[in-house]
């Protein structure tokens, strides 16, 4: 099957959406050091519409990443402190009785919570009581909230970005799986190099301030994430994206000795999704006119590492959600290609009733 090509408007976009990618980077760069490869997976999912859930240790400077984000791309920004007493009504908002002055009438009138923003920073999310974060979550999938029978849409575009500290586990209330999947990519984050926190300890410690310009605008990142989902993508890189996620079943017939052993659970279809529409916004970012392998490749691991459960024999043994991913990224590679029967998937539906 032959990979659709680009309408030339698109190929614009496209050739605007790297060139922002650029510049963007180099906003980042005059405030953040390093953190490039958090940088990318956080302007994938953006980019590709989803959430982000950032976990690192304190002061890997998670925040001021995704502040310094929002300021690049000229977003309302609200950052959100969760705290174990944290209301749903202090995140969505509530109804306040309000007095008209002139007619002494009084009525409710709804004050919108910090979730009405385009991007919300959700500061330790696993701090707050699950009430709490379901609300957030809730705001997440369904992009509105509703109070007392109202619906109140939210903005467009709209971006949760969580962190979390992996840790402190006292005082906590970890996610569950299911809120979990809500996020389209679990990003990590790592210590700086030596020669980074060097040029880190120097340039917080001179006094000096340095500001970020906006490259993009709301309305610029709506219309550029409708070219994201336009990506031309072969059969052959669709296939693997779904075999990636499907391998890492242990109840799948065909599945691997590895993950049997290792595997509690594996990935559901909203995997399969997310691996191709994160390698679509990468390749998208990257300048390319349609999705490879590398792509998928690339966003294997921040799209797959919360959906998969290792069991007790890989804590006993030492074996990680990581290293899980590795092995899956080589069966499916290994894996023997079906492309007669994806063409036919993706072949129109006139077609396939009329061959």
């Amino acid at each position: 099957m032959e990979i659709a090509e680009l309408e030339d408007v698109e190929v614009q976009a496209l050739e605007r959406l790297n060139d922002a990618q650029r510049r963007i980077a180099g906003e980042l760069a005059k405030v953040v050091v390093g953190q490039h490869r958090v940088i990318e997976e956080i302007l994938i999912a953006m980019f590709a519409g989803g959430h982000a859930l950032l976990v690192g240790v304190p002061g890997l400077a998670k925040t001021l990443t995704v502040r310094t984000i929002a300021d690049s791309l000229a977003l309302k920004f609200r950052r959100v402190q969760f705290t174990p007493d944290l209301m749903p009504s202090d995140i969505v908002g509530t109804e306040v009785i309000h007095e008209n002055r002139e007619t002494g009438e009084r009525g409710f009138r709804f004050m919108p919570g910090p979730i009405f923003a385009n991007l919300v920073l959700a500061d330790e999310i696993n701090r707050t009581p699950p009430k709490t974060q379901a609300a957030l979550l809730e705001a997440m999938q369904e992009r509105s909230v509703t109070v007392a029978g109202v619906r109140h849409d939210l903005e467009d575009p709209f971006f949760v970005l969580a962190t979390q500290n992996p840790i402190e586990q006292e005082g906590t209330y970890p996610l569950p799986e299911a809120q979990l999947d809500r996020f389209m990519l679990q990003i990590q984050v790592d210590y700086p190099s030596e020669d980074e926190e060097l040029r880190i300890a120097l340039e917080t410690t001179s006094g000096e301030t340095r500001t970020v310009s906006p490259v993009l605008h709301g309305s610029d990142i709506v219309e550029l994430r409708r070219i994201v989902r336009r990506m031309p993508v072969s059969p052959r890189t669709a296939q693997f994206a779904v075999r990636l996620a499907r391998k890492s079943r242990p109840t799948e017939p065909d599945a691997d000795d590895f993950v049997k052993k290792y595997v509690l659970w594996g990935a559901g279809p909203r995997a399969s999704q997310y691996l191709l529409l994160g390698a679509k916004a990468r390749a998208a970012l990257k300048g390319s006119r349609h999705v490879r392998l590398e792509d998928v490749q690339a966003v294997a691991a921040p799209a797959l590492r919360h959906r998969i459960r290792t069991n007790f024999h890989a804590d006993a043994e030492g074996v990680g959600v990581e290293a899980v991913i590795e092995r899956l990224l080589e069966i499916a590679s290994a894996a023997p290609s079906r492309d007669d029967h994806v063409a036919e998937v993706f072949r129109p539906a006139d077609a396939r009733a009329n061959p």
